[in-house]
């Protein structure tokens, strides 16, 4: 059986954009002479359509494009995912759906079984569970359909399991010839190595074919990274798409005899053990080698950026540049993003400004050729304290003082933003705003902010990366290391007051990543980092009270890409006013 697994770049809520997408897709898989072409999960609205999906409209109109679409559907089959109204007169009013369509008409709709309700996702907030797993008939095969969720519920590969159910293993009960999934699945480093053995787990266990197909492209903070692909009844890989991009997979797909069995743990293959191999005509499918670990954090940012600026309708960004690594690393992400001719690097320096920072922030500007200005922004800062001069009399200076520098920037950026519709890019990373070492309506201002869930190391792993890897798109545009080395190499620092490192009020920043990555990505106790990392236990709490105390400013902070396992973002719902005591939990479990 011939299929093409159509990993596209929806638009959330562009019904009629990602319907075009969708035809193009059935067209080229026809041409291909693909018998059935599989889209992601909501391929017709885009993942995720939040609050959208509230709305009665646009689930009358995602029905509607699905009809449309299934005309288009002879002499090929299509797997189309969208919204629909539930069955039921209670719960929730919508399932998540995948509709198989052939011979001009929507004819079996499948709805997902497993709803994840943790971390980005809210699916119990809209939609109510499938009632039962079917399979799927079509010509004279039984196709297993499943959607994203539905496939991550398997003891062999997952710790703790989430549902009491597993719909692969019912799925194959019921006597699927193989496995579909239609996937919304968003990047995070790692994840395709694990998605990759729930599908190798699935096809040995049953000795069917696992089919997956994922969505490509940014959507507000989720990157997706496609990667979709397919595994033989041995579980062996015999088909992968391009990570990252667009892209068409046909896979000629080996299938075992028809009407076997199907009991969980059983083989369906045929009676001399070994897959039946695919009919006259069949070719060897594409197996693209997915970038993983710093590539892979590179491309997802950079193909995140580069979306949202697409369907926010912004062609031009607008960044600080001061010097240091964070606005470096932005600045090459988003040259990669939207082109040299598209960016444009502002440096403001104060009276606490090294020329170093100047001359690095310049000569990276030179390096790949955007568009640079010098605004000096000490008139500005001595304007403010002027003012402020007869309210902050008889105080000592301080963080105050210092912030009118950062919040002085913010408004000149803003400034550009706003007349030349340039959007601002947010250049902090993860570990600082982790602990607020970072200024609201400051350094904080902006339209997206690409490093937010990069921890400072990593942000030297990436800039080290886009220099000197043989794989580096920059390195391979331009030539050379774009970066100065001077960036890399120097004490990071605020240059908000004489003198000043960032070790100044934070410790190493491998010991501030560790306590982070523990406590906000793991959910460890400040007693259980102790223990195990041998870190000062004062450093560690004082670390954990920051990142408490801060929740208040990562919730007024721009939009971030997510690329680890926990984003300060929409997946972590913590209260800002609480008073959790973890120094007394140390004490008390001594």
């Amino acid at each position: 059986m011939r299929v093409a697994l159509a990993q596209i770049n929806p638009t959330v809520g562009d019904i009629e954009g990602n319907s075009r997408l969708m035809r193009e897709s059935i067209q080229r898989a026809g041409d291909a002479g693909a018998g059935l072409v599989v889209f992601p999960e909501l391929s017709v609205i885009g993942y995720p359509p939040k609050d959208l999906l509230l709305k009665p409209a646009v689930i009358r109109a995602c029905q509607q494009a699905v009809a449309d679409m299934a005309k288009d559907c002879r002499g090929i089959a299509a797997i189309i995912g969208h919204p629909c109204p539930s069955d039921n007169d209670a719960g929730r009013m919508l399932y998540n759906a995948a509709t198989l369509c052939h011979d001009g008409r929507a004819q079996h709709r499948r709805v997902k079984s497993l709803l994840p309700t943790y971390d980005v996702f809210d699916e119990h907030r809209y939609f109510e569970p499938g009632p039962d797993v079917q399979i799927t008939p079509l010509k004279g095969l039984s196709l297993g359909i499943s959607i994203c969720e539905d496939l991550w519920n398997d003891r062999e590969v997952i710790d703790r399991l989430l549902y009491h159910d597993n719909p692969i293993d019912e799925l194959a009960r019921r006597g699927a010839d193989l496995f579909i999934n239609c996937s919304a699945s968003p990047f995070t480093m790692g994840k395709h190595a694990l998605r990759m053995r729930l599908m190798r787990e699935a096809a040995k266990r049953h000795g069917l074919p696992v089919l997956y197909c994922n969505q490509v492209g940014g959507n507000d903070e989720l990157v997706f990274d496609g990667c979709s692909c397919a595994v033989g009844p041995d579980g062996e890989l015999i088909g992968h798409a391009k990570d990252f991009e667009p892209d068409l997979l046909v896979v000629d797909v080996p299938m075992g005899s028809p009407g076997g069995q199907g009991e969980a743990g059983h083989s369906r293959r045929s009676a001399t053990g070994s897959a039946k191999l695919p009919g006259p005509g069949a070719q060897a499918a594409r197996i693209e080698t997915p970038s993983d670990g710093i590539a892979s954090a590179y491309h997802a940012l950079v193909l995140g950026l580069r979306d949202y600026c697409r369907k926010c309708g912004f062609k031009s960004v607008v960044l600080g540049l001061s010097g240091g690594i964070d606005s470096a690393v932005c600045c090459a992400v988003a040259v990669a993003a939207l082109g040299r001719e598209n960016v444009c690097g502002v440096t403001m320096p104060s009276r606490y400004s090294s020329d170093g920072s100047v001359t690095d922030a310049e000569l990276l500007a030179q390096n790949m050729g955007v568009d640079f200005h010098t605004i000096a922004i000490g008139p500005a800062h001595s304007a403010f304290e002027q003012m402020l001069g007869p309210i902050f009399q008889g105080t000592d200076p301080g963080v105050a003082e210092e912030n009118i520098q950062a919040r002085a920037r913010g408004v000149l950026l803003m400034a550009i933003s706003n007349k030349f519709g340039s959007m601002l890019v947010t250049t902090g990373n993860k570990s600082e705003l982790a602990v607020g070492y970072c200024t609201l309506y400051g350094d904080m201002a902006g339209g997206l902010a690409v490093l937010s869930d990069v921890p400072k190391m990593l942000v030297y792993k990436i800039a080290n990366w886009i220099n000197d890897d043989p794989d580096s798109p920059l390195r391979k545009e331009f030539g050379k290391a774009v970066i100065p080395k001077d960036t890399i190499t120097k004490p990071p620092s605020a240059e908000l007051r004489e003198d000043q490192t960032d070790q100044d009020s934070l410790p190493e920043y491998e010991v501030l990543d560790e306590i982070i990555e523990r406590f906000v990505e793991q959910e460890q106790s400040a007693k259980q980092i102790i223990d195990e990392t041998g870190c000062d236990a004062e450093t560690v709490l004082k670390m954990i009270r920051l990142i408490d105390l801060n929740e208040y400013k990562r919730k007024q902070a721009a939009p971030g890409l997510k690329i680890t396992g926990r984003a300060f973002g929409f997946g972590r719902r913590m209260p800002m006013a609480q008073r959790y005591d973890n120094r007394r939990a140390v004490e008390a479990d001594k």
